[in-house]
């Protein structure tokens, strides 16, 4: 491991563990939470969990899982040369998307309206739920036991938290996680790393699926357009599509990782960042892209906006998607012997833990199993079946 800078998260101080545990021989506590997080099940139902496209037609698009996959590596990079701790930031990285319900941001939107009585839903809040209470691998306590700066960069890679909602606020009534500051640099690297994953493969997907071509967005984004030349340039003799294409993500990823270490090394010396502390109480984010390399970039999300996410072969499947969530909800909730097994043994009777309860386990369903369960108690599925 290379060696961690002075403003790193040093795992020889960290806060410990909600449970104490005896310390790994082999492997620090960080290294150890990226481990269970992998081997959790809800890391292993992000596989069948929607990124874009739900009920995808082809193997090649990405999901939830891979995308995590995709994040894991840009974010452990960027923690290298930073002189961060690596397998935080790896961590932090691979969970981000734990809390996602089936159907991505249509399925959160539907669990949000339906549990709107009760307090509502959001994913990064229920990511802490889950590795808090909701994974039952050990058998000395709930959740994965994480380490305390594990749980503080899942609640605030993206920053500051000044209204929790419940979940959140639950976890941190039990053990409070500073939500008023800002988070260390190896959750800000993997807050970052999530943002140039995304922007990127959904550009690699969007041309593969034929919601737009290399041409159209090159017409109408000047940075796609500098790093395609830049591609063509450098490769005259290949014309294949299937092989430029990923060279251009790749061209972008590293100008917008080689911008990223440039700005955040600059803001580091701007404060004299000399512990993690300094850079918790910078009163901004650090890890962060140029401004004007940030500009180019909007352009880029803005066209997979409209091109993309609200194209009408992806639109279409957004009502259906949350009429599934919705049904399901108020199947289950309505009749909570209903859920499986244990589910149903360990339903809390008075609310609002009863529909939290039935929250929490559609919000663990994947698309394909969400789909299965709507046909037995709700009728035809308004989508495809997975």
């Amino acid at each position: 491991m290379a060696e961690r800078a002075p403003y790193a998260t040093h795992w020889e101080q960290s806060r410990g563990r909600f449970h104490a545990e005896p310390a790994s021989a082999m492997r620090s506590p960080f290294a150890r939470d990226r481990d269970r997080i992998i081997h959790s099940g809800a890391f292993r139902r992000l596989r069948y969990k929607t990124q874009v496209f739900v009920a995808p037609d082809g193997d090649h698009f990405r999901v939830r899982l891979t995308h995590s996959l995709e994040v894991a590596p840009i974010a452990r990079s960027l923690a290298r040369a930073l002189g961060l701790d690596e397998d935080l930031t790896e961590a932090l990285a691979l969970a981000h998307d734990l809390g996602h319900p089936p159907f991505g941001h249509s399925g959160e939107d539907a669990l949000e309206r339906v549990m709107a009585p009760w307090g509502g839903f959001d994913h990064n809040g229920h990511a802490l739920r889950i590795v808090t209470r909701l994974e039952s691998r050990y058998p000395g306590f709930d959740g994965l036991n994480l380490s305390w700066e594990t749980l503080e960069g899942l609640a605030k890679h993206n920053g500051p938290i000044f209204e929790p909602g419940w979940a959140l606020a639950e976890v941190d009534a039990a053990w409070p996680l500073d939500l008023a500051s800002h988070a260390g640099l190896e959750a800000q690297i993997a807050a970052i790393a999530d943002d140039i994953a995304y922007d990127n493969h959904d550009l690699d997907d969007g041309i593969r699926a034929g919601l737009f071509s290399i041409e159209e967005i090159t017409a109408e984004v000047p940075f796609v357009a500098d790093c395609w030349a830049a591609v063509t340039k450098s490769w005259p003799g290949v014309s294949a599509r299937r092989r430029l294409v990923p060279e251009l993500v790749r061209e972008q990823i590293g100008r917008m990782v080689s911008d990223l270490l440039a700005t955040t090394r600059s803001r580091l010396a701007e404060i004299d960042a000399r512990s993690v502390a300094d850079v918790r109480a910078a009163g901004r984010t650090i890890a962060t892209l140029s401004p004007a390399l940030s500009s180019e970039v909007r352009a880029l999300k803005d066209f997979l906006r409209e091109r993309m996410y609200r194209a009408p072969a992806v639109a279409r499947l957004r009502d259906p998607s949350e009429a599934v969530v919705e049904g399901l909800f108020a199947a289950l909730h309505d009749d909570p012997a209903r859920l499986p097994g244990d589910w149903a043994a360990h339903c809390p009777a008075d609310e609002p833990a009863r529909a939290r309860h039935v929250g929490d386990f559609v919000a663990g369903m994947t698309d394909r199993y969400a789909l299965k369960l709507y046909e037995q108690l709700v009728g035809p599925s308004p989508l495809p079946r997975i």
